[in-house]
């Protein structure tokens, strides 16, 4: 068990590693380090295949063909026209109006989801101002990951946080939802000391973008009604799946099944749009992970947590907080969040109040996501995206601004947990 730990903790490191340095593709060295993990059986076919969470893999594949069929009509290109119209071309104001509508949208939508109809649209409205995207870009990560921190379905770790603690959607929304208002607008102050001052548009860039027609953008009228009506029925059903008792990959899916019939596109076309290397890389990375997990590294590193604090609570909770948000920058923050739930139910039992300790590892685990471009699936789906048109997100570029604004979110977190429940 000793050498297969050791084998684990190396192959994960050396994969993180890759990544970082990227000088291997990342779905190349998240397959290569899952396939060594069965040559040195760390891990079987079948284990491998119980640590795909094939829940995310199906909103993945799902949503990014929903969204590759809506494209067709136009809709992003109109959206983004009248975007930056309400903002008079002001690339500032345009950033902040896309950081809100991001977060409000990843509190209702899965964050993957709200990144897939953000990106296209925030692309096009940058490249008519011939400005850089990716500030843009990186900011909207921020925003998602913050955003769906405070709801139960914003993110997959508080559906099981929600459904291990018997939580309602209200409950996410009254105990987190004023905090993670803090913590964005907070965000947006910095934000505008980093950004807002270095975006210069030309005045004619401007002039240009406000004479634009965003009704001539509409490239099939008749596809951009049918989007706009699965769109609502999609948002429907990610608010109502948990009551649906449906999973998020089954909304998605059954959303692309049905755009993709009523659509009349060419379904050749809309299937190559799929980022098939994202897809292979979020495989790959959760076999690693799970290999992490299963020879034990995860479930030490847990009960380590708890032996440190003594089960004082407010340490306890503080800890849970940072330690969460740490290892989520890193590590996909599902398999640390399952290996905690049993430990909060067994202290649960003996008698010791836990509320606070679920809320402390639902904002640490999703704030802690924005600390690396790997840290949560709507980071590496929108840096993807931004790949994909021309734009380059480097793991470096990320780190620069993702790691210091996750630790002033995690500083705040630590002071509304401090003052709500202590």
């Amino acid at each position: 068990m000793i050498s297969q730990q050791f084998i684990a903790v190396i192959i994960f490191f050396v994969v993180i590693v890759a990544i970082m340095s990227e000088k291997v593709h990342r779905a190349v060295a998240a397959v290569a380090g899952s396939v060594l993990l069965v040559l040195l059986r760390v891990l079987t076919i079948d284990t491998c295949i119980s640590y795909i969470d094939f829940n995310t893999i199906g909103v993945l594949i799902g949503m990014m063909l929903f969204v590759a069929v809506v494209r067709n009509s136009g809709l992003f290109e109109y959206v983004a026209i009248k975007a930056a119209k309400l903002a008079k071309g002001d690339p500032w104001k345009i950033m902040m109006f896309f950081m809100i509508l991001t977060a409000i949208l990843s509190a209702f939508l899965d964050n993957v989801t709200t990144v897939l109809l953000i990106g296209p649209m925030t692309i096009a409205i940058t490249r008519m101002l011939r400005i850089n995207p990716v500030p843009f870009l990186m900011t909207q990560i921020i925003s998602s990951n913050i955003g769906g921190t405070a709801t139960l379905i914003g993110d997959p770790p508080n559906i099981m946080i929600g459904s291990a603690a018997h939580l309602s959607f209200m409950d996410f929304v009254v105990n987190l939802g004023p905090g993670i208002i803090v913590i964005l607008s907070i965000t947006i102050v910095c934000i505008y000391f980093i950004y807002g001052k270095k975006l210069i548009v030309d005045d004619s860039a401007m002039e240009e973008v406000l004479k634009l027609d965003e009704k001539k953008s509409v490239k099939d009228a008749s596809l951009m009604r049918k989007s706009l009506i699965m769109t609502a029925f999609v948002a429907l059903g990610f608010l109502f799946h948990s009551a649906l008792e449906i999973e998020s990959s089954i909304i998605a899916l059954t959303a692309a099944s049905i755009i993709l019939i009523i659509g009349k596109q060419d379904v050749d076309e809309i299937i190559a749009n799929v980022e098939w290397s994202t897809i292979l890389f979020f495989t790959g990375l959760f076999i690693v992970v799970g290999g992490m997990v299963e020879v034990g590294i995860i479930d030490k590193l847990a009960h380590l947590l708890m032996d440190v604090t003594e089960g004082h609570l407010v340490m306890t909770m503080l800890v849970l907080l940072w330690i969460s948000a740490i290892l989520s920058s890193i590590l996909d923050n599902i398999p640390f969040v399952a290996t905690l739930i049993p430990l909060i139910l067994t202290m649960e039992q003996s008698g010791l109040d836990v509320m606070p300790l679920w809320w402390a590892i639902s904002l640490g685990a999703c704030l802690g996501g924005n600390g690396t471009l790997i840290g949560a699936s709507a980071n590496v789906v929108l840096s993807g995206i931004s790949n994909k048109h021309g734009y380059p997100i480097t793991f470096v570029q990320y780190l620069k601004i993702g790691y210091p604004m996750m630790i002033l979110s995690v500083l705040l977190a630590t002071i509304y947990l401090v003052v709500r429940f202590v």
